[in-house]
This record gives C-alpha cells, sequence and structure tokens, in this order.
C-alpha cells in the first residue's frame, strides 16, 4: 500500500483527501522524506492530515498547519505548530513569513476560493526554498459555480497564465507586468491538483548553444516551411528577382511586408486543420 494512504487509514484523527492524490504525494513528495524541512498545510479542521505529514516527513522536520477558525488552535498534536489567519489576506503572509522565514513545501487544502488560491500563490512562492514546492488542491473548484466559476479570472486560469510567464522568459518574448518566472522552474498538472516547482538558479534567462566542429559543413536543409505557401513563394523564380531588389532601400520594407502577409496566410491555412483540436 502507498505509505502515505497507510498513514492517512491509521491516522488518529479526522481527515478528509481525495483518493488519487496519494499516488501524486508519494510522487512528489517523497524526495523530500529524509530531509529536515518545513512543511505548511493550509486548511487543518480536524489535524488528520498534520498528523499523517509529521509521521511521514523527517522527525527534525517542521510542520506548520494555518486555518481561518481559531478552534484549531486547541488542536493537540506533538510536534505541529498551529498558526490561525486568512490565507486571502497578503498581510497575513506578510507577517506569517516575517515570523516563520522561508519555507520548503506548502500545501494548500484550504478554502479553494478563486481569492484565497491566488493570493497563497503569489505570496508564498516568493518565500519557498529552492528545490521546494507550492502544491495548491481541489483546483476543481475553478470550474464550479459554488466558487463563482467558470470565470477568466478561476485559479486554473491564473495558473495557465504562468504557463505563459514560465515560457516568456525566453528571449525576445514579452513580459508581463506581474510576473513569477524569476522563482517558477516548472508546473506540473494532475486532476484537481496544480504542483509549482521552485528553483532561482534554474529560472535565468536562456540562451542557444552551438556545437560546430572544425571542418564540418551543415548541409541539411531546413524543410519547416516545405510545400507550403510560404516555400512556394520563396522558391518563384520571380521572388529570386525580387530578392535582388531589396537591396534598393525602397524595395525592402515592401519585401519584407509581402513575407509577413504570406506567413499569415500560410498560419491561417494551417490553423484550418487542426482548430477543431480545441473545441
Amino acid at each position: 500500500m502507498n505509505e502515505i494512504l497507510e498513514l492517512f487509514n491509521n491516522s488518529q484523527k479526522n481527515s478528509t483527501k481525495w483518493k488519487k492524490y496519494f499516488k501524486v504525494y508519494d510522487d512528489i513528495f517523497k524526495k523530500y522524506q529524509s530531509k529536515k524541512i518545513t512543511f505548511v498545510e493550509v486548511g487543518i479542521l480536524d489535524g488528520g492530515s498534520l498528523e499523517l505529514w509529521k509521521n511521514f516527513f523527517h522527525k527534525d522536520s517542521r510542520i506548520i498547519g494555518i486555518d481561518f477558525n481559531p478552534e484549531c488552535k486547541k488542536l493537540n498534536i506533538e510536534g505541529v505548530e498551529i498558526v490561525i489567519g486568512d490565507q486571502s489576506d497578503e498581510n497575513f503572509w506578510n507577517n506569517f513569513f516575517k515570523n516563520i522565514g522561508k519555507i520548503d513545501i506548502l500545501l494548500d487544502d484550504g478554502g479553494h476560493t478563486n481569492l484565497q488560491q491566488i493570493i497563497t500563490t503569489i505570496n508564498s512562492i516568493k518565500n519557498i526554498n529552492d528545490d521546494g514546492m507550492l502544491v495548491i488542491e481541489d483546483t476543481h473548484t475553478s470550474y464550479q459555480s459554488e466558487f463563482n466559476n467558470p470565470s477568466s479570472y478561476s485559479f486554473i486560469n491564473f495558473s495557465k497564465k504562468l504557463i505563459d510567464d514560465l515560457n516568456y522568459k525566453h528571449p525576445n518574448m514579452p513580459k508581463f507586468k506581474f510576473s513569477l518566472n524569476d522563482f517558477i522552474y516548472s508546473i506540473q498538472y494532475f486532476e484537481s491538483l496544480v504542483v509549482f516547482n521552485i528553483n532561482r538558479k534554474e529560472t535565468y534567462m536562456n540562451t542557444k548553444i552551438y556545437n560546430l566542429p572544425r571542418g564540418y559543413e551543415q548541409g541539411i536543409k531546413d524543410f519547416r516551411y516545405k510545400n507550403s505557401l510560404f516555400d512556394k513563394f520563396k522558391s518563384n523564380r520571380y521572388t529570386n528577382l525580387i530578392k535582388k531588389l531589396i537591396k534598393i532601400k525602397l524595395l525592402s520594407p515592401i519585401y519584407k511586408t509581402i513575407i509577413i502577409v504570406i506567413k499569415e496566410i500560410n498560419g491561417f491555412i494551417d490553423k484550418k486543420k487542426y482548430k477543431k483540436y480545441f473545441k
């Protein structure tokens, strides 16, 4: 049996989790099991999952639970700290990390609203150590009317924006006004779970490197646009004549504009073939 699931079943305190989560937990948390880490869970109710994490991670790890309900402060779990606070309040997070310092893992099993999940994400990621992670649970709420979804501003759509943000780290790409791509190295998706892997050392600006051995001449032609409208235009004998004329400054912008238009038409033709897969 999965070790985390076994600990869950043997817990002396009440807890509720979705069954598929335990395989994911095992996959993503196993590498931390023998390390002394700081683990934070948002949303603790009766404390069953905190007991689980205390028994799963290294005995010297720091386990912290966060909940908005002051009653949770009464929970008595040896070796576990309980903090009361509102995860949708940025001031709470500022004070929390000021007191606790940086952490290694944050698991958000809190209220699951868009505001709670987004505020937790943007405030915790910068305070997670390299090679740590943020795990947001129950992201199916981004599709449920109970949580004012579907919405353009759901948590899932925010996470999709962060995919763009991560890819915008590539040279010559546009930039977002709000960005987390100096912290997020990769993003993983599972059913109802989003995992942000944090590693500042690996989020540097990408550069192209070449391996050109001395005396080697590359003779293979790039067939990316072979038989496309763009390829036919460029191989046309009249196009070759135009290429010679572009040395004239007045004609150069015209040629470049034609190339752009041809590529756009080519893209439109291609899109008709694959857009059905986006429905």
